[in-house]
């Protein structure tokens, strides 16, 4: 079992900034690719951005040049640096990892943080 705690969400005017962290704890052999997904109401879940476990960095276009991905492997942790916020970045942000736990491949997520960004 793979415990994940989100933190750093909350409210930002427009242009402004947030830290988002996500600490993975449990059972974890390996800890392979690990991501940021986001949910603004009525819309579908999209994936914000992804980073392998060599620190190879993917983002969806609509946050390329505003927010960073990284992460730290001796923690498990992985971090979202958002920039010039706008108020369609506002959503639920929920941090997903894929890991092996010694037995199987898994996938685990957190249970998601609000990001409000005012106009």
């Amino acid at each position: 079992q793979v415990h994940m705690v989100e933190s750093g969400g909350g409210l930002v005017q427009a242009g402004g900034s947030l830290r988002l962290s996500c600490a993975a704890s449990g059972s974890i052999f390996r800890m392979n690719a690990m991501g940021w997904y986001r949910q603004a109401p009525g819309k579908q879940r999209e994936l914000v951005a992804f980073i392998t476990s060599e620190g190879n960095s993917n983002y969806a276009d609509s946050v390329k040049g505003r927010f960073t991905i990284s992460r730290d492997n001796a923690k498990n942790t992985v971090y979202l640096q958002m920039n010039a916020l706008k108020p369609e970045d506002t959503a639920v942000y929920l941090c997903n990892a894929y890991y092996h736990s010694g037995v199987r491949p898994e996938s685990a997520w957190g249970q998601g943080t609000q990001v409000t960004v005012s106009s």
